[in-house]
């Protein structure tokens, strides 16, 4: 408990939590919750009474919030991707399709039917 309070953990990651104040003693979480309330209590009280948020909790939740952040992002980043992709699948089957008829048109196949396309521009 004392690691934990004067920021010096060697087992945990400093939080000002029980599943710290579990890993930092060696022991199950249950033990503290289950068994050992008085100690869960003391230590709570200790936090209580020192009151602010401790260095290392606040750089850790500053670590949470950048990586949220950073996740929302990489989201966005795979959904405009997987647009893309679709697009590029729509232009690929166009292409396709020209290619063929481009094909027909060079072996010289008079074909029945004459597919009719805008005119291009231009410009």
């Amino acid at each position: 408990m004392d690691r934990i309070l004067n920021g010096t953990p060697e087992r945990s990651n400093g939080a000002l939590t029980v599943v710290a104040l579990a890993l930092e003693a060696d022991v199950p979480r249950n033990a503290l919750t289950q068994r050992h309330t008085d100690l869960k209590n003391a230590f709570y009280e200790s936090v209580a009474a020192r009151g602010g948020t401790p260095d290392v909790e606040i750089r850790l939740r500053k670590k949470i919030s950048d990586l949220k952040q950073t996740i929302a992002n990489k989201n966005q980043e795979i959904a405009d991707l997987q647009d893309d992709v679709q697009g590029f699948l729509a232009e690929n089957t166009r292409l396709t399709l020209e290619c063929e008829e481009l094909r027909d048109a060079l072996a010289g196949g008079h074909a029945n039917v004459i597919p009719l396309r805008p005119a291009q521009s231009t410009s």
